[in-house]
């Protein structure tokens, strides 16, 4: 019987199924991944990783994600962590910095005692980078929903996002609103809904509509883009501690053309072998 190696890990309790696809070449499939993820039938977990040699011979590897819902997407902040001690405990890297290829970009882990530290890369903010369907840049945008107008953060980090501040991250709105934000006609390719709450200028708490997953335990890509529309905003400082349901990330932003790092931790849960 034919099985596939792989490896639980998780980030702040966003959960990952780990492919090492370094030696030999695997072939995903939307079903193949939802089987995967599924909860009850298969391994289960948020995304799929799938750990590749790069494309260009600068970078350290390739990274594949992939959605419970079978899609493949182009930015994991938690997954990134996972990615990096994965390559660093397999004896697949020496290094505690590397240059990892994903659809959205180039991002550089750094690999410390501490945990994982991620340079994410600068955020975009042009609606059409996102994309998002609005006239002009600007820090904040009006989405309208079933008749009533919300103010909102429009940001890519590699994958879109919309970000709404609210007074209290348990009010309902995140249940009423998520699944509409995530499928909103403003954004073509859909989008990750992160509801925010501000705390202090340096700490929030946060909720995200993941796209093609529903509500994660953490979304690292998610707290990168709510602080960076808090600073936008002027509502944040550059540094930021960001508790989401599955534990906290630490997020830091400088400005506009600045990267975007993260922090946060990045475990191992178990292996095994799935039969296919």
């Amino acid at each position: 019987m034919k099985t596939l190696q792989f490896t639980k890990m998780q980030g702040a309790g966003n959960d990952f199924v780990v492919l090492n696809a370094i030696e030999h070449g695997i072939d995903i499939t939307a079903t193949l991944s939802q089987r995967l993820a599924d909860r009850r039938f298969g391994v289960g977990c948020d995304q799929i990783l799938i750990v590749e040699k790069p494309d260009l011979a600068e970078n350290d590897f390739k990274y594949r994600i992939f959605n419970a819902d079978g899609t493949e997407v182009e930015q994991c902040g938690n997954g990134a962590r996972c990615f990096a001690r994965f390559v660093r405990e397999k004896g697949l890297t020496d290094k505690d910095v590397i240059q990892v290829e994903t659809k959205g970009g180039v991002i550089v882990p750094h690999i410390t005692d501490l945990g994982v530290k991620v340079d994410m890369g600068a955020p975009r903010l042009a609606p059409h980078t996102i994309p998002f369907k609005a006239d002009s840049q600007r820090n904040a945008y009006a989405i309208t929903i079933e008749g009533r107008s919300y103010t909102v953060g429009a940001v890519s980090m590699g994958n879109p996002h919309v970000v709404l501040q609210v007074d209290d991250v348990q009010n309902g709105l995140f249940e009423a609103l998520g699944p509409k934000f995530e499928a909103h006609p403003d954004f073509p390719e859909k989008a990750n809904a992160g509801f925010m709450q501000v705390i202090a200028k340096d700490h929030i708490k946060l909720r995200v509509y993941e796209r093609g997953v529903g509500e994660t335990l953490a979304c690292g890509t998610g707290a990168c883009a709510a602080v960076v529309y808090g600073i936008l905003t002027g509502v944040l400082d550059e540094q930021v501690a960001v508790d989401l349901p599955g534990g906290r990330l630490h997020i830091a932003w400088a400005g506009v053309g600045q990267p975007v790092y993260q922090t946060g931790p990045a475990d191992f849960v178990f292996e095994g072998q799935f039969l296919l």
